[in-house]
């Protein structure tokens, strides 16, 4: 059979799938593209939801990384708004919740995942929310409003970011973190630190090491009430405590699982017709040794592209550095690699009274990874520096006086 003559279906509709439709025709595959994704959207960037377009500086349309016209251009199909029931391997078939039945050559799975939610009584209620989706932000936009009662739960990026911005708004702001500091997961304490400080300083009530015992209200919540037995008073909750992977499908087709949908470093999945990329996936690191389920912007794009080249028969193996970025108030975070099993953490900047500092992640004496903030140009230079796992002089990484590309040298 002659390319011209295969169906390449990809489901997931998301910043993956998307590259990985694009990347199919900037590859010269001239079959049958065909893009299937629950929401109605075209793919859509998701890290501005939290931030840009819940703030209403960007439009729905500013998000579209692929809109319906260049889709149009690279004669890729989509279909918005509809399931995939079911995966036959078999047959090599895809269900759709419409009723069809789509046959393919080779298949992709974007499925990405669905916001993690809470499992206590009235966390049902209209106005308990995520931030995952533009249907999630067009539930929460019209409870914005100087002078109201917002509750976010859970201290990671998408719950600082939500409260950066509704607080700017007028909103009366508090986070709840289960932890003993916020972004526990991805920073030393210092760095939390440094953040708390920051949000406390707009006027954020920032509350870690809490327990919540359930939400209070009728027809929405109107209070949340804590292990203690506090009660807050909530005109909308947002609920930030991270991803559950989207591999039901794949696991009813019987595809290896471990922490997402198991590939290998071609994208590959346990059928030699099916790849997959992005949120969902646990992959193979060469940076980090080890295998590893990432969940960011940088990964979806880079491993869609390899997954598009697997279906085409070309073995690119996927080896890069993980990267991160998170943006609140006046402030840019950026992060370069994991920082995980690190035993000696310098920092380069002022965290108590500042508002830019570069933290360094070193391990056995290499450079592991790096935090900064409000250091663009150190950041590039960093995303080198943790790639080669470099070994620099610690006592000038803490010298802000030198500059960074001194030491690299």
């Amino acid at each position: 059979m002659s390319a011209a003559e295969q169906t390449f279906v990809i489901v997931g509709a998301g910043q993956a799938g998307g590259e990985v439709a694009v990347e199919l025709r900037k590859q010269g595959y001239t079959g049958r593209v065909l893009l299937i994704g629950e929401e109605p959207h075209v793919p859509y960037r998701r890290p501005p939801l939290s931030k840009a377009y819940l703030a209403g500086t960007v439009g729905e349309e500013g998000l579209y990384i692929t809109p319906a016209a260049s889709l149009a251009k690279h004669n890729i199909e989509f279909i918005g708004g509809t399931r995939v029931t079911k995966i036959d391997r078999a047959a090599k078939t895809v269900s759709l919740s419409d009723g069809r039945s789509i046959a393919y050559d080779k298949l992709a799975l974007t499925t990405g995942g669905q916001a993690r939610m809470l499992n206590l009584p009235g966390a049902n209620q209209p106005n308990v929310l995520a931030v995952r989706s533009i249907e999630d932000v067009a539930k929460l936009k019209p409870y914005v409003a100087e002078g109201r009662h917002i509750v976010i739960i859970g201290g990671g990026f998408i719950g600082l970011e939500t409260a950066a911005v509704v607080k700017k708004l007028g909103m009366k702001v508090t986070v709840l973190e289960g932890l003993p500091r916020v972004l526990a997961r991805v920073t030393v304490p210092e760095v939390s630190a440094f953040f708390e400080r920051v949000h406390r300083e707009a006027g954020v009530d920032i509350r870690t090491g809490v327990q919540i015992a359930g939400f209070e209200g009728d027809e929405k919540v109107s209070h949340v009430k804590l292990g203690n037995g506090e009660m807050l008073p909530a005109d909308v909750v947002v609920v930030g405590i991270g991803l559950v992977a989207g591999v039901e499908l794949a696991e009813a087709a019987g595809l290896a699982l471990d922490n997402g949908i198991v590939v290998d470093e071609f994208a590959q999945t346990s059928d030699p017709d099916i790849v997959a990329a992005g949120d969902v996936t646990n992959h193979p690191s060469e940076f980090l040794g080890r295998r590893v389920r990432l969940e960011s912007v940088q990964n979806a794009m880079e491993q869609g592209r390899i997954a598009a080249r697997s279906m085409l028969g070309k073995k690119e193996p996927y080896r890069t550095v993980p990267w991160f970025w998170s943006d609140q108030y006046d402030l840019k975070l950026q992060m370069v690699g994991v920082s995980t099993g690190f035993d000696r953490v310098i920092i380069r900047g002022d965290l108590a009274q500042g508002r830019a500092f570069v933290a360094f992640y070193l391990k056995d004496g290499k450079l592991i990874a790096v935090d900064t903030v409000n250091r663009p140009q150190e950041f590039m230079l960093a995303k080198k520096l943790v790639a080669a796992h470099a070994v620099l002089d610690p006592d000038k990484l803490a010298d802000d006086s030198i500059p960074l590309k001194e030491i690299a040298a």
